[in-house]
């Protein structure tokens, strides 16, 4: 079972688990109103930003969202060769 799927710019195969779906809103409820701009950010980010681990931080600017917090940020982990969303919440800038 799976929120949802989305290719991602780079081509691969991206999914949202129910398990971190709850995960991100009991942490940031706010989310709820944004799950269609956590696919976009996925499918368009304005920029990746990967860690030494096996992370990816997948970054879009929403000019609509209140400041500060104007960039939507998803967080994706790779095993196996299939990358999961682990959480996603609003963030200031681009770290």
């Amino acid at each position: 079972m799976r929120v949802f799927e989305v290719i991602d710019k780079t081509g691969r195969e991206i999914y949202l688990p129910p398990k971190q779906w709850k995960h991100i809103l009991m942490r940031h409820p706010y989310m709820l109103q944004y799950i269609e701009e956590i696919r976009e950010t996925l499918k368009n980010p304005d920029r990746i930003e990967y860690s030494d681990s096996d992370k990816a931080y997948y970054y879009k600017r929403y000019k609509y969202l209140k400041l500060p917090n104007r960039f939507v940020l998803v967080i994706v982990k790779y095993k196996n060769g299939e990358g999961f969303v682990i959480t996603s919440y609003l963030e200031e800038r681009i770290k």
